[in-house]
Protein backbone atom coordinates (compact mmCIF):
# COMPACT_ATOMS: atom_id res chain seq x y z
CA UNK A 1 0.00 0.00 0.00
CA UNK A 2 1.26 3.54 -1.05
CA UNK A 3 2.73 5.33 2.51
CA UNK A 4 1.81 8.94 1.02
CA UNK A 5 0.25 10.61 4.13
CA UNK A 6 -2.68 12.54 1.93
CA UNK A 7 -3.61 9.27 0.70
CA UNK A 8 -7.01 7.95 0.70
CA UNK A 9 -8.33 4.89 -0.74
CA UNK A 10 -10.79 4.89 -3.58
CA UNK A 11 -13.92 3.79 -2.71
CA UNK A 12 -17.88 5.32 -4.23
CA UNK A 13 -18.76 5.17 -0.53
CA UNK A 14 -17.65 8.59 -0.66
CA UNK A 15 -19.44 9.92 -3.28
CA UNK A 16 -22.74 9.85 -1.65
CA UNK A 17 -20.95 11.27 1.74
CA UNK A 18 -20.15 14.28 -0.48
CA UNK A 19 -23.27 14.63 -2.35
CA UNK A 20 -25.22 14.48 1.66
CA UNK A 21 -22.55 17.43 2.72
CA UNK A 22 -22.90 19.36 -0.80
CA UNK A 23 -26.61 19.00 -1.65
CA UNK A 24 -28.46 18.11 1.87
CA UNK A 25 -31.86 19.32 0.31
CA UNK A 26 -31.78 17.73 -3.40
CA UNK A 27 -33.98 15.03 -4.20
CA UNK A 28 -31.70 11.87 -4.46
CA UNK A 29 -34.27 8.82 -4.30
CA UNK A 30 -38.14 8.78 -5.78
CA UNK A 31 -40.07 5.34 -5.63
CA UNK A 32 -43.69 5.98 -6.33
CA UNK A 33 -45.31 8.45 -3.26
CA UNK A 34 -41.93 8.23 -1.38
CA UNK A 35 -39.04 10.96 -2.05
CA UNK A 36 -35.86 11.17 -0.01
CA UNK A 37 -33.86 14.14 0.13
CA UNK A 38 -29.95 13.06 0.25
CA UNK A 39 -29.44 13.86 3.30
CA UNK A 40 -32.36 11.38 4.41
CA UNK A 41 -30.75 8.98 1.88
CA UNK A 42 -27.20 9.37 3.99
CA UNK A 43 -29.18 9.27 6.95
CA UNK A 44 -30.90 5.87 6.06
CA UNK A 45 -27.42 4.11 4.47
CA UNK A 46 -25.94 4.73 7.84
CA UNK A 47 -28.49 3.39 9.93
CA UNK A 48 -28.53 0.46 7.25
CA UNK A 49 -24.39 -0.07 7.54
CA UNK A 50 -24.76 0.50 11.56
CA UNK A 51 -27.49 -2.23 12.06
CA UNK A 52 -25.28 -4.91 9.97
CA UNK A 53 -22.33 -4.36 11.97
CA UNK A 54 -24.49 -4.83 15.44
CA UNK A 55 -25.39 -7.68 13.78
CA UNK A 56 -21.90 -9.06 13.78
CA UNK A 57 -20.95 -8.22 10.35
CA UNK A 58 -17.25 -8.64 9.42
CA UNK A 59 -14.60 -7.26 6.98
CA UNK A 60 -15.59 -8.99 3.89
CA UNK A 61 -18.82 -10.89 5.22
CA UNK A 62 -20.90 -11.14 2.14
CA UNK A 63 -24.46 -9.71 1.99
CA UNK A 64 -27.02 -11.05 -0.52
CA UNK A 65 -30.02 -8.59 -1.60
CA UNK A 66 -32.60 -9.70 -3.90
CA UNK A 67 -34.77 -7.39 -4.53
CA UNK A 68 -36.30 -5.32 -7.80
CA UNK A 69 -34.93 -1.72 -8.71
CA UNK A 70 -36.36 -0.12 -5.45
CA UNK A 71 -34.74 2.07 -2.41
CA UNK A 72 -33.28 -0.49 -0.65
CA UNK A 73 -31.07 -2.13 -2.96
CA UNK A 74 -29.95 1.15 -3.92
CA UNK A 75 -29.39 1.94 -0.36
CA UNK A 76 -27.59 -1.47 0.12
CA UNK A 77 -24.71 0.11 -2.44
CA UNK A 78 -23.53 2.04 -0.25
CA UNK A 79 -24.22 0.91 2.84
CA UNK A 80 -22.86 -2.67 2.81
CA UNK A 81 -19.57 -1.26 1.79
CA UNK A 82 -20.00 1.12 4.32
CA UNK A 83 -20.24 -1.48 6.87
CA UNK A 84 -17.47 -3.22 5.28
CA UNK A 85 -19.53 -6.20 3.48
CA UNK A 86 -19.81 -7.29 -0.05
CA UNK A 87 -22.93 -6.83 -1.52
CA UNK A 88 -24.91 -9.88 -3.50
CA UNK A 89 -27.16 -8.68 -5.51
CA UNK A 90 -29.23 -11.41 -6.80
CA UNK A 91 -30.57 -11.75 -10.37
CA UNK A 92 -34.64 -11.70 -9.55
CA UNK A 93 -35.28 -13.75 -12.50
CA UNK A 94 -33.55 -17.03 -11.41
CA UNK A 95 -35.50 -19.54 -9.90
CA UNK A 96 -35.49 -20.82 -6.55
CA UNK A 97 -32.45 -23.74 -7.11
CA UNK A 98 -30.41 -20.84 -9.01
CA UNK A 99 -30.53 -18.35 -5.99
CA UNK A 100 -30.24 -21.31 -3.48
CA UNK A 101 -26.89 -21.49 -5.13
CA UNK A 102 -25.50 -18.49 -5.01
CA UNK A 103 -26.45 -18.00 -1.37
CA UNK A 104 -24.54 -21.18 -0.83
CA UNK A 105 -21.18 -20.23 -2.72
CA UNK A 106 -21.11 -16.53 -1.52
CA UNK A 107 -21.49 -17.84 2.16
CA UNK A 108 -23.89 -14.50 2.97
CA UNK A 109 -24.35 -13.80 6.42
CA UNK A 110 -27.70 -11.88 5.87
CA UNK A 111 -30.11 -11.90 3.03
CA UNK A 112 -32.26 -8.35 2.31
CA UNK A 113 -35.26 -9.86 0.21
CA UNK A 114 -38.26 -8.06 -1.46
CA UNK A 115 -41.58 -9.85 0.42
CA UNK A 116 -42.74 -10.70 -3.61
CA UNK A 117 -39.38 -12.32 -3.94
CA UNK A 118 -38.60 -13.87 -0.54
CA UNK A 119 -40.35 -17.47 -1.68
CA UNK A 120 -37.36 -17.48 -4.08
CA UNK A 121 -35.00 -18.71 -0.95
CA UNK A 122 -35.42 -21.94 0.06
CA UNK A 123 -34.97 -22.56 3.57
CA UNK A 124 -32.30 -25.19 3.02
CA UNK A 125 -30.15 -22.44 1.49
CA UNK A 126 -30.73 -20.16 4.76
CA UNK A 127 -29.02 -22.16 7.11
CA UNK A 128 -26.97 -19.59 9.69
CA UNK A 129 -28.14 -16.31 7.23
CA UNK A 130 -30.38 -13.21 9.17
CA UNK A 131 -33.19 -12.34 6.70
CA UNK A 132 -34.58 -9.22 6.21
CA UNK A 133 -37.40 -8.46 4.51
CA UNK A 134 -38.64 -5.44 2.49
CA UNK A 135 -42.20 -4.79 2.12
CA UNK A 136 -42.74 -1.06 1.24
CA UNK A 137 -46.24 -1.56 -0.67
CA UNK A 138 -48.08 -1.90 2.39
CA UNK A 139 -48.02 -5.72 2.60
CA UNK A 140 -47.77 -5.64 7.01
CA UNK A 141 -44.12 -8.44 5.82
CA UNK A 142 -41.77 -5.69 6.16
CA UNK A 143 -38.77 -5.87 9.13
CA UNK A 144 -36.36 -3.82 7.15
CA UNK A 145 -38.05 -0.26 7.71
CA UNK A 146 -37.69 -2.08 11.80
CA UNK A 147 -33.98 -3.38 11.17
CA UNK A 148 -32.99 0.19 10.07
CA UNK A 149 -35.01 1.95 13.21
CA UNK A 150 -33.66 -0.16 15.41
CA UNK A 151 -29.60 0.42 14.78
CA UNK A 152 -27.63 1.72 17.35
CA UNK A 153 -27.62 5.73 17.30
CA UNK A 154 -25.68 7.26 15.06
CA UNK A 155 -24.02 10.86 14.02
CA UNK A 156 -25.07 12.58 11.00
CA UNK A 157 -21.69 10.72 8.87
CA UNK A 158 -20.95 8.02 10.99
CA UNK A 159 -20.39 5.41 9.10
CA UNK A 160 -19.98 6.99 5.72
CA UNK A 161 -17.50 9.43 6.88
CA UNK A 162 -15.02 6.24 8.05
CA UNK A 163 -16.46 3.78 5.64
CA UNK A 164 -13.11 3.32 3.50
CA UNK A 165 -11.77 0.15 2.85
CA UNK A 166 -8.64 -1.24 4.31
CA UNK A 167 -7.61 -1.40 0.48
CA UNK A 168 -9.17 -0.01 -2.22
CA UNK A 169 -8.35 -3.75 -4.45
CA UNK A 170 -10.51 -5.09 -1.71
CA UNK A 171 -14.07 -6.40 -2.54
CA UNK A 172 -16.90 -4.30 -3.00
CA UNK A 173 -19.51 -6.93 -4.81
CA UNK A 174 -19.91 -9.97 -6.36
CA UNK A 175 -21.84 -10.53 -9.46
CA UNK A 176 -22.96 -13.94 -10.63
CA UNK A 177 -22.79 -15.20 -13.99
CA UNK A 178 -23.67 -17.88 -15.33
CA UNK A 179 -21.02 -18.49 -17.68
CA UNK A 180 -20.58 -21.19 -20.47
CA UNK A 181 -21.00 -24.08 -18.00
CA UNK A 182 -24.30 -22.95 -16.53
CA UNK A 183 -22.87 -23.18 -12.74
CA UNK A 184 -22.49 -19.83 -11.24
CA UNK A 185 -19.17 -17.80 -11.25
CA UNK A 186 -18.82 -15.02 -9.25
CA UNK A 187 -16.99 -12.09 -10.98
CA UNK A 188 -15.43 -10.35 -7.75
CA UNK A 189 -15.53 -6.05 -8.66
CA UNK A 190 -13.18 -3.96 -6.19
CA UNK A 191 -13.83 -0.46 -4.82
CA UNK A 192 -11.64 0.95 -6.86
CA UNK A 193 -12.95 -0.44 -10.06
CA UNK A 194 -16.57 0.31 -8.76
CA UNK A 195 -15.29 3.85 -7.88
CA UNK A 196 -13.35 4.21 -12.08
CA UNK A 197 -16.30 2.78 -13.59
CA UNK A 198 -19.21 4.75 -12.06
CA UNK A 199 -16.63 8.48 -12.90
CA UNK A 200 -16.23 6.63 -16.35
CA UNK A 201 -20.39 6.61 -16.73
CA UNK A 202 -20.25 10.18 -15.84
CA UNK A 203 -17.76 11.21 -18.53
CA UNK A 204 -19.12 8.77 -20.97
CA UNK A 205 -22.51 9.08 -20.98
CA UNK A 206 -22.62 12.65 -19.57
CA UNK A 207 -23.77 12.76 -16.29
CA UNK A 208 -24.02 15.73 -14.23
CA UNK A 209 -26.24 17.32 -11.33
CA UNK A 210 -29.50 17.98 -13.79
CA UNK A 211 -29.56 14.29 -14.42
CA UNK A 212 -32.59 12.33 -13.46
CA UNK A 213 -31.75 8.77 -13.90
CA UNK A 214 -34.91 6.32 -14.71
CA UNK A 215 -33.95 2.85 -13.60
CA UNK A 216 -35.50 0.33 -16.45
CA UNK A 217 -31.83 -1.43 -16.23
CA UNK A 218 -31.97 -4.15 -12.90
CA UNK A 219 -29.81 -2.74 -10.42
CA UNK A 220 -28.85 -6.86 -10.16
CA UNK A 221 -27.27 -6.60 -13.18
CA UNK A 222 -23.40 -5.71 -13.08
CA UNK A 223 -24.36 -3.25 -10.28
CA UNK A 224 -26.77 -1.78 -12.72
CA UNK A 225 -23.39 -0.91 -14.63
CA UNK A 226 -21.84 1.08 -12.01
CA UNK A 227 -24.74 3.35 -12.39
CA UNK A 228 -26.00 3.57 -8.63
CA UNK A 229 -22.88 5.14 -8.03
CA UNK A 230 -22.51 7.01 -10.85
CA UNK A 231 -25.94 9.08 -10.51
CA UNK A 232 -25.25 8.95 -6.55
CA UNK A 233 -21.45 10.69 -7.68
CA UNK A 234 -22.87 13.87 -9.40
CA UNK A 235 -25.88 14.13 -6.63
CA UNK A 236 -28.47 13.31 -9.67
CA UNK A 237 -32.12 12.24 -8.90
CA UNK A 238 -32.95 8.38 -9.21
CA UNK A 239 -35.68 7.07 -10.29
CA UNK A 240 -36.80 3.76 -9.20
CA UNK A 241 -39.26 1.31 -10.69
CA UNK A 242 -39.94 -1.99 -9.67
CA UNK A 243 -40.52 -3.39 -13.18
CA UNK A 244 -40.55 -2.01 -16.49
CA UNK A 245 -43.89 -0.61 -17.41
CA UNK A 246 -43.94 0.99 -20.78
CA UNK A 247 -47.33 3.15 -19.21
CA UNK A 248 -44.94 4.10 -16.23
CA UNK A 249 -42.22 4.73 -18.27
CA UNK A 250 -43.32 7.71 -20.32
CA UNK A 251 -45.43 8.86 -17.58
CA UNK A 252 -41.88 8.72 -15.64
CA UNK A 253 -40.66 10.52 -18.82
CA UNK A 254 -42.39 13.22 -18.82
CA UNK A 255 -43.53 14.13 -14.42
CA UNK A 256 -39.66 13.48 -13.63
CA UNK A 257 -37.94 15.28 -16.60
CA UNK A 258 -35.78 12.05 -16.90
CA UNK A 259 -32.70 12.51 -18.70
CA UNK A 260 -31.05 8.82 -18.91
CA UNK A 261 -32.05 5.32 -19.08
CA UNK A 262 -30.39 2.40 -20.05
CA UNK A 263 -31.61 -1.30 -21.01
CA UNK A 264 -31.34 -3.68 -23.78
CA UNK A 265 -32.79 -2.93 -27.22
CA UNK A 266 -35.86 -4.90 -26.45
CA UNK A 267 -36.52 -2.34 -23.72
CA UNK A 268 -36.23 0.01 -26.48
CA UNK A 269 -38.37 -1.50 -28.81
CA UNK A 270 -41.39 -1.58 -26.67
CA UNK A 271 -40.65 2.27 -25.29
CA UNK A 272 -41.38 3.27 -28.81
CA UNK A 273 -43.94 1.35 -30.35
CA UNK A 274 -46.11 2.07 -26.98
CA UNK A 275 -49.20 4.00 -27.47
CA UNK A 276 -48.12 7.10 -25.29
CA UNK A 277 -44.94 7.53 -27.15
CA UNK A 278 -44.31 10.89 -28.40
CA UNK A 279 -41.28 13.21 -29.04
CA UNK A 280 -40.08 14.83 -25.67
CA UNK A 281 -38.87 18.18 -25.07
CA UNK A 282 -35.78 17.02 -23.23
CA UNK A 283 -33.13 15.17 -24.90
CA UNK A 284 -32.85 11.80 -23.23
CA UNK A 285 -29.59 9.67 -23.67
CA UNK A 286 -30.04 6.29 -23.48
CA UNK A 287 -26.68 3.56 -23.19
CA UNK A 288 -27.97 0.36 -24.96
CA UNK A 289 -26.24 -3.35 -24.51
CA UNK A 290 -26.78 -6.88 -25.06
CA UNK A 291 -27.31 -6.55 -28.89
CA UNK A 292 -26.81 -3.95 -31.53
CA UNK A 293 -30.10 -1.47 -32.16
CA UNK A 294 -31.30 -2.23 -35.20
CA UNK A 295 -31.23 1.30 -38.00
CA UNK A 296 -35.48 1.21 -37.85
CA UNK A 297 -35.23 1.19 -34.10
CA UNK A 298 -32.50 3.85 -34.16
CA UNK A 299 -34.47 5.69 -36.77
CA UNK A 300 -37.68 5.41 -34.12
CA UNK A 301 -35.89 6.79 -31.25
CA UNK A 302 -34.09 9.88 -32.38
CA UNK A 303 -37.42 11.15 -33.89
CA UNK A 304 -38.77 10.80 -30.47
CA UNK A 305 -35.76 12.95 -28.62
CA UNK A 306 -34.35 9.53 -27.40
CA UNK A 307 -30.45 9.12 -28.15
CA UNK A 308 -28.73 5.49 -27.98
CA UNK A 309 -25.18 4.86 -26.98
CA UNK A 310 -24.07 1.80 -27.96
CA UNK A 311 -22.43 -0.38 -25.71
CA UNK A 312 -20.72 -3.93 -25.41
CA UNK A 313 -19.54 -5.76 -22.26
CA UNK A 314 -19.86 -8.51 -20.17
CA UNK A 315 -20.45 -9.34 -15.92
CA UNK A 316 -16.84 -9.95 -15.13
CA UNK A 317 -15.77 -6.29 -16.47
CA UNK A 318 -18.22 -4.33 -14.42
CA UNK A 319 -21.28 -4.54 -17.54
CA UNK A 320 -20.23 -2.93 -20.52
CA UNK A 321 -16.37 -2.28 -20.95
CA UNK A 322 -16.68 -1.10 -25.05
CA UNK A 323 -18.37 1.84 -26.55
CA UNK A 324 -19.20 3.07 -30.44
CA UNK A 325 -18.54 6.88 -29.64
CA UNK A 326 -20.16 8.65 -33.46
CA UNK A 327 -17.33 9.83 -35.45
CA UNK A 328 -18.45 13.59 -36.88
CA UNK A 329 -17.65 12.13 -40.72
CA UNK A 330 -20.14 10.00 -39.79
CA UNK A 331 -22.81 12.34 -40.69
CA UNK A 332 -22.11 13.07 -44.15
CA UNK A 333 -22.78 9.10 -45.16
CA UNK A 334 -26.39 7.50 -45.67
CA UNK A 335 -28.19 6.20 -43.03
CA UNK A 336 -27.45 2.72 -43.66
CA UNK A 337 -23.73 3.47 -43.73
CA UNK A 338 -24.22 5.51 -40.58
CA UNK A 339 -26.31 2.67 -38.67
CA UNK A 340 -23.38 -0.13 -39.58
CA UNK A 341 -21.11 2.07 -38.40
CA UNK A 342 -22.70 2.53 -35.16
CA UNK A 343 -24.19 -0.92 -34.13
CA UNK A 344 -19.95 -1.74 -34.08
CA UNK A 345 -18.78 -2.83 -30.55
CA UNK A 346 -16.10 -0.24 -31.11
CA UNK A 347 -13.49 0.89 -29.19
CA UNK A 348 -13.11 1.09 -24.87
CA UNK A 349 -14.86 2.84 -22.52
CA UNK A 350 -12.97 4.73 -19.78
CA UNK A 351 -11.46 3.13 -17.39
CA UNK A 352 -10.97 -0.01 -19.41
CA UNK A 353 -7.81 1.07 -20.64
CA UNK A 354 -7.24 -1.23 -23.81
CA UNK A 355 -9.15 -3.86 -25.55
CA UNK A 356 -7.21 -6.20 -28.27
CA UNK A 357 -8.05 -8.76 -30.75
CA UNK A 358 -5.60 -11.31 -30.65
CA UNK A 359 -5.00 -14.46 -32.47
CA UNK A 360 -3.81 -17.92 -30.02
CA UNK A 361 -0.53 -16.16 -29.22
CA UNK A 362 -1.93 -13.05 -28.19
CA UNK A 363 -0.61 -11.07 -30.94
CA UNK A 364 -2.76 -8.28 -32.65
CA UNK A 365 -4.79 -9.38 -35.72
CA UNK A 366 -4.44 -7.39 -38.98
CA UNK A 367 -7.03 -3.94 -38.78
CA UNK A 368 -8.36 -4.97 -41.92
CA UNK A 369 -11.80 -5.77 -40.83
CA UNK A 370 -11.65 -9.57 -41.73
CA UNK A 371 -9.30 -11.51 -39.71
CA UNK A 372 -11.09 -13.27 -37.35
CA UNK A 373 -9.60 -13.09 -33.31
CA UNK A 374 -10.54 -12.88 -29.59
CA UNK A 375 -11.61 -9.97 -28.18
CA UNK A 376 -9.52 -9.73 -24.74
CA UNK A 377 -9.22 -6.75 -22.44
CA UNK A 378 -7.27 -5.51 -19.27
CA UNK A 379 -7.60 -2.19 -17.08
CA UNK A 380 -9.60 -0.91 -13.69
CA UNK A 381 -13.30 -2.15 -15.09
CA UNK A 382 -12.47 -5.73 -15.48
CA UNK A 383 -12.90 -8.14 -12.12
CA UNK A 384 -10.35 -9.13 -9.49
CA UNK A 385 -11.00 -12.90 -9.82
CA UNK A 386 -14.02 -15.57 -10.01
CA UNK A 387 -14.80 -15.88 -6.10
CA UNK A 388 -13.44 -19.16 -4.36
CA UNK A 389 -12.73 -20.34 -8.35
CA UNK A 390 -8.95 -20.53 -8.42
CA UNK A 391 -8.70 -22.51 -11.59
CA UNK A 392 -11.44 -20.56 -13.41
CA UNK A 393 -9.59 -17.58 -12.51
CA UNK A 394 -6.00 -18.26 -14.03
CA UNK A 395 -7.52 -19.66 -17.41
CA UNK A 396 -9.37 -16.35 -18.07
CA UNK A 397 -6.56 -13.80 -17.40
CA UNK A 398 -4.17 -16.76 -19.14
CA UNK A 399 -1.27 -14.67 -20.53
CA UNK A 400 -1.94 -11.29 -18.39
CA UNK A 401 -4.99 -10.61 -20.38
CA UNK A 402 -8.91 -10.98 -19.41
CA UNK A 403 -10.61 -13.38 -22.28
CA UNK A 404 -14.02 -12.70 -23.03
CA UNK A 405 -14.24 -15.53 -25.21
CA UNK A 406 -15.81 -12.85 -27.68
CA UNK A 407 -14.54 -13.48 -31.42
CA UNK A 408 -14.12 -10.26 -33.33
CA UNK A 409 -12.56 -8.58 -36.19
CA UNK A 410 -10.45 -5.06 -36.20
CA UNK A 411 -11.56 -2.41 -38.04
CA UNK A 412 -8.36 -0.03 -39.74
CA UNK A 413 -10.26 2.99 -38.05
CA UNK A 414 -9.46 0.90 -34.22
CA UNK A 415 -12.96 -0.01 -33.55
CA UNK A 416 -13.83 -3.19 -33.33
CA UNK A 417 -16.46 -5.98 -34.50
CA UNK A 418 -18.10 -8.86 -32.83
CA UNK A 419 -18.71 -11.71 -35.15
CA UNK A 420 -19.23 -14.62 -33.06
CA UNK A 421 -19.29 -15.70 -29.27
CA UNK A 422 -16.90 -18.44 -28.64
CA UNK A 423 -18.94 -19.23 -25.40
CA UNK A 424 -21.89 -20.21 -27.37
CA UNK A 425 -23.85 -17.29 -24.97
CA UNK A 426 -27.38 -16.62 -26.06
CA UNK A 427 -27.95 -12.73 -24.93
CA UNK A 428 -31.81 -12.32 -24.29
CA UNK A 429 -33.08 -8.94 -23.56
CA UNK A 430 -29.77 -8.13 -22.22
CA UNK A 431 -29.50 -11.10 -20.04
CA UNK A 432 -26.86 -14.09 -20.66
CA UNK A 433 -28.04 -17.53 -21.25
CA UNK A 434 -25.64 -20.65 -21.24
CA UNK A 435 -26.52 -23.13 -24.25
CA UNK A 436 -25.08 -25.93 -21.95
CA UNK A 437 -27.07 -24.98 -19.14
CA UNK A 438 -30.51 -25.44 -20.97
CA UNK A 439 -28.65 -28.19 -22.62
CA UNK A 440 -28.49 -30.34 -19.31
CA UNK A 441 -31.88 -29.38 -18.31
CA UNK A 442 -33.83 -30.88 -21.45
CA UNK A 443 -31.74 -33.60 -21.67
CA UNK A 444 -33.14 -34.80 -18.31
CA UNK A 445 -36.14 -35.78 -20.30
CA UNK A 446 -36.39 -39.70 -20.55
CA UNK A 447 -37.27 -39.46 -24.61
CA UNK A 448 -34.10 -36.98 -25.26
CA UNK A 449 -30.97 -39.00 -26.66
CA UNK A 450 -29.33 -35.66 -27.17
CA UNK A 451 -29.95 -31.85 -27.58
CA UNK A 452 -28.48 -29.19 -28.87
CA UNK A 453 -29.01 -25.44 -28.06
CA UNK A 454 -28.32 -22.25 -30.34
CA UNK A 455 -29.56 -18.71 -30.63
CA UNK A 456 -32.86 -17.77 -33.25
CA UNK A 457 -33.94 -14.51 -33.84
CA UNK A 458 -36.43 -13.07 -32.15
CA UNK A 459 -38.02 -9.29 -32.12
CA UNK A 460 -38.10 -8.15 -29.28
CA UNK A 461 -35.56 -10.28 -26.99
CA UNK A 462 -32.81 -10.17 -29.70
CA UNK A 463 -32.50 -13.41 -29.41
CA UNK A 464 -34.00 -16.55 -27.71
CA UNK A 465 -33.22 -20.15 -27.56
CA UNK A 466 -33.82 -22.89 -29.70
CA UNK A 467 -33.46 -26.59 -29.04
CA UNK A 468 -32.53 -29.26 -31.60
CA UNK A 469 -33.28 -32.62 -30.11
CA UNK A 470 -32.50 -36.13 -31.09
CA UNK A 471 -34.83 -38.78 -29.50
CA UNK A 472 -33.82 -42.13 -28.55
CA UNK A 473 -35.22 -44.53 -30.52
CA UNK A 474 -38.94 -45.66 -30.24
CA UNK A 475 -39.66 -42.66 -27.86
CA UNK A 476 -41.64 -39.38 -28.50
CA UNK A 477 -42.06 -35.98 -27.31
CA UNK A 478 -43.81 -32.90 -28.53
CA UNK A 479 -42.30 -29.47 -29.02
CA UNK A 480 -44.81 -28.40 -26.23
CA UNK A 481 -43.77 -31.57 -23.63
CA UNK A 482 -40.40 -30.81 -23.89
CA UNK A 483 -40.89 -26.74 -23.22
CA UNK A 484 -43.21 -27.76 -20.17
CA UNK A 485 -40.45 -30.09 -18.90
CA UNK A 486 -38.01 -27.37 -19.03
CA UNK A 487 -40.07 -25.09 -16.66
CA UNK A 488 -38.81 -27.41 -13.72
CA UNK A 489 -35.49 -26.43 -14.20
CA UNK A 490 -34.94 -23.33 -15.78
CA UNK A 491 -36.06 -19.72 -15.77
CA UNK A 492 -38.67 -18.14 -17.77
CA UNK A 493 -36.09 -15.98 -20.10
CA UNK A 494 -33.85 -19.40 -20.77
CA UNK A 495 -36.84 -21.45 -21.77
CA UNK A 496 -36.51 -22.36 -25.37
CA UNK A 497 -38.89 -20.43 -27.75
CA UNK A 498 -39.03 -23.67 -30.06
CA UNK A 499 -38.14 -27.43 -30.38
CA UNK A 500 -36.96 -29.10 -33.74
CA UNK A 501 -36.53 -32.91 -33.95
CA UNK A 502 -34.47 -35.15 -35.83
CA UNK A 503 -30.87 -36.57 -35.68
CA UNK A 504 -28.15 -33.56 -35.34
CA UNK A 505 -25.23 -33.08 -37.25
CA UNK A 506 -21.89 -34.23 -36.51
CA UNK A 507 -18.41 -34.63 -36.92
CA UNK A 508 -16.57 -37.54 -37.45
CA UNK A 509 -15.61 -37.98 -34.15
CA UNK A 510 -19.09 -37.48 -32.82
CA UNK A 511 -19.25 -33.66 -31.86
CA UNK A 512 -22.51 -31.87 -32.73
CA UNK A 513 -21.53 -29.15 -35.41
CA UNK A 514 -23.42 -26.31 -34.19
CA UNK A 515 -22.67 -24.04 -36.32
CA UNK A 516 -24.77 -25.40 -38.64
CA UNK A 517 -27.26 -25.21 -37.09
CA UNK A 518 -26.63 -21.61 -36.59
CA UNK A 519 -26.44 -21.37 -39.93
CA UNK A 520 -29.62 -23.25 -40.26
CA UNK A 521 -31.75 -20.46 -37.68
CA UNK A 522 -29.77 -17.65 -39.58
CA UNK A 523 -31.06 -18.67 -42.91
CA UNK A 524 -34.73 -19.26 -42.52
Amino acid sequence: MDETPSRVELSPVGFLRRSAAVFPNKVAVVAGERRYRYAELAGRVNRFAAALRAQGLERGDRVAVLCPNSPALLEAHFAVPAAGGVLVAINTRLTQEEVGSILRHSGARVLVADAELRPLAAPDALAGVEVVTVDDRGGGLDSYEAFLAGAPDTDADDGLADAGPLHEDDPIAINYTSGTTGRPKGAVYTHRGAYLRALGNVLETRLDRETVYLWTLPMFHCNGWGYPWAVTAVAGRHVCLRKVDYAAVWELLEQEGVTHYCGAPTVHINVVNHPAAHRLAQPVTVPTGGAPPSPTLLAQMQRLNLHPIHLYGLTETYGPHMGCPRQPEWDALPVEEQAALGARQGVPCLPLEETRVVDAELRDVPRDGQTIGEVVARGNAVMREYFREPDLTAEAFRGGWFHTGDLGVWHPDGYVELRDRAKDIIISGGENISTIEVEQAIARHPAVLDVAVVATPDETWGERPKAYVELKPEASATAEEIIAFSRQHLAGFKRPAGVEFGELPRTSTGKIQKYLLRQRERER
